[in-house]
């Protein structure tokens, strides 16, 4: 590979899971930015969309075999079938790679970010990008080209739609996120009044990257790398944004996690795949509060 060129790598998946795959990317490649759904318009309106295809930008150091990178994403495709998810919901993952030259391709990505309201006062701004936030809105700042979390997903929207239908077990609160990511919903938490937020993941690679964007975002919120049964301390608000079969399975953990009269957002939840959660609530005897809908997917928020 030449050292004016780059490797653009495409994989062909179901949009609804854009932003795992993408995090599968930049935990195991060298990646500057990834660009989801790109949209052509005229006059008559949309005339081609790339919706389908991840596009991820791959610098010349990173792997230099590509059917080393080729194998890291068939291995995760396997791994997440295993966990539950159907070939529907997954997506072929046909892989394809191309070459290109002379293009400042570390800036072009983020030609594809914006401002994003996630929330009717919750709004994600890119780190590059200056905005003025309107009187009661509250904004995050983040880097969505290296980190999986920038908000704009419908099961993180979900969960801040819970957290703004109870804020009285947020503000003046504690609150927990589990299965934290990039820390997203511990900061917005945090910065809607709660008096402490805690946030964990079975990924320690994400520990350094959500405490980073705390940072950017001056908030203090304790992150660690442990899964929700190693935790003791007892929660008003608990986020728990993890596939569907994860969560049926953690239910009692949850629970356990849960001040009486907590409440819980529960996201990640494709439709067709809320009974398995349904049946975990229940068994656990939370009771259904709401049950909210972003496109395909549903989030509950539950009480103990």
């Amino acid at each position: 590979m030449s050292e004016d060129s780059y490797f653009e790598l495409r994989i062909s998946i179901n949009p609804e899971i854009e932003d795992i795959v993408s995090d599968i990317c930049f935990e195991n490649f060298n990646c500057e930015g990834v660009v989801f759904a790109e949209e052509t318009y005229d006059d008559s309106g949309m005339v081609s969309t790339t919706e389908g295809t991840l596009r991820v930008f791959l610098t010349s150091d990173s792997i230099k075999d590509i059917e080393e990178i080729k194998q890291v994403l068939l291995d995760s495709r396997s791994q997440m079938k295993q966990r539950g998810l159907s070939e529907e919901e997954l997506g072929s993952w046909e892989i394809s790679f191309e070459e290109k030259y002379n293009q400042d391709w570390s800036k072009k990505w983020k030609e594809n970010w914006d401002v994003t309201h996630i929330s009717e006062n919750v709004v994600i701004v890119p780190s590059w990008l200056e905005y003025l936030p309107k009187e009661n809105e509250l904004t995050v700042s983040l880097d969505p080209g290296h980190a999986f979390g920038t908000g704009t997903h419908q099961t993180t929207q979900l969960c801040v739609v819970g957290m703004e239908q109870y804020p009285q077990n947020v503000v003046g609160k504690k609150v927990a996120d589990i299965g934290m990511g990039t820390g997203i919903l511990a900061i917005i938490a945090k910065k809607m009044g709660a008096v402490s937020v805690y946030g964990c993941d079975n990924d320690k690679d994400v520990i350094l990257v959500a405490r980073e964007n705390a940072v950017k975002n001056n908030v203090e919120c304790v992150f660690e790398h442990k899964t929700a049964d190693e935790l003791t301390e007892k929660y008003d608000f608990v986020c728990a944004n993890i596939l569907h079969n994860i969560l049926a399975e953690i239910m009692p953990d949850l629970k356990n996690i849960m001040n009486d009269n907590g409440i819980m957002a529960l996201s990640g939840i494709l439709d067709e795949m809320k009974s398995v959660v349904i049946e975990a609530i229940q068994q656990s005897e939370l009771t259904i509060l709401k049950e909210n809908h972003q496109d395909q997917w549903v989030s509950f928020v539950v009480s103990k």
